[in-house]
C-alpha cells in the first residue's frame, strides 16, 4: 500500500521520541511535524536524518483505513495504548 496524498497522519499523531533537525526531543503527539511541506510530504524522506521510527513505519489497510480521520484515531489509539 502507498502512503495517500495528503495524508500525513502517521507526521501528526503519533510522538516521535528520536532527535530529528530542529527538534533536539523529539516531536510530541498530535503537533504535524515541521518537516512537512505544503502538500504534506515529508521533506526528510530517503534522507539519513529521518528518524528511524519514520522509516519503520509503513502504511498498511488496518491502520490507513480509507481516509486521513481513520488512520489519525487508529494512531492516536496506539498512541495512548504505548505511553509510558
Amino acid at each position: 500500500m502507498d502512503c495517500r496524498p495528503g495524508c500525513a497522519a502517521c507526521c501528526t499523531a503519533p510522538s516521535i521520541s528520536s532527535a530529528m533537525p530542529g527538534l533536539p526531543q523529539g516531536k510530541p503527539a498530535g503537533l504535524p511535524c515541521p518537516h512537512l511541506d505544503a502538500a504534506l510530504r515529508c521533506r526528510l524522506f530517503g534522507r539519513p536524518e529521518r528518524p528511524p521510527v519514520c522509516t519503520s513505519l509503513k502504511p498498511s489497510r488496518e491502520m490507513c483505513g480509507s481516509e486521513r480521520s481513520h488512520a489519525m484515531r487508529w494512531l492516536g489509539h496506539l498512541e495512548r495504548a504505548t505511553a509510558p
